[in-house]
């Protein structure tokens, strides 16, 4: 009797996705405070129709170090590589206008929901407000790795 082996890996892996927008630097302050932008209207919208909402990305690195901190950063294994980023001038004005989209409360999310949501934010893009849109996969091959300055502190 032959041995059976498992079947390998689908082509297409499922992953979790995240999308992430870049605000014009008005906008941005605005998204990040919860203040009043005329041109976050659609934008806002667009969120509510799909149970999401903005993340931005300078405030997400700021709170995971606090909590390092408060925790002890010996076990957050990101955290020097994150405090070099919101330390760095050039990086902090990039991320005050970056965010990541949350839905259902969730960081990352199903392909279908993801896609949805970028079909109905693209004709947002280059229109004021939204200076670019990107899709994240959870596939490790397509994250960025650590500095190796950084993995030597682990």
């Amino acid at each position: 009797m032959a041995e059976r082996q498992s079947a390998p890996p689908a082509a297409e892996e499922e992953w979790q996705y995240q999308l992430r927008v870049d605000l014009a630097e008005d906008a941005a302050e605005a998204a990040r405070t919860g203040g009043e932008h005329a041109g976050l209207g659609p934008l806002r919208d667009i969120l509510a129709a799909h149970d999401a909402r903005l993340i931005c990305q300078y405030d997400a690195f700021a709170g995971y170090c606090a909590e390092a901190e408060e925790h002890g950063i010996e076990h957050y294994p990101l955290y020097a590589w994150t405090k070099a980023v919101i330390a760095d001038p050039v990086k902090q004005a990039k991320y005050v206008k970056s965010f990541s989209i949350h839905v259902g409360g969730t960081e990352v999310y199903d392909k279908d929901k993801a896609d949805a949501l970028e079909a109905a934010l693209t004709p947002l893009v280059g229109a004021g407000v939204v200076t670019r849109l990107a899709k994240h996969d959870t596939n490790p091959a397509n994250s960025p790795q650590m500095p190796e300055k950084y993995r030597s502190q682990l």
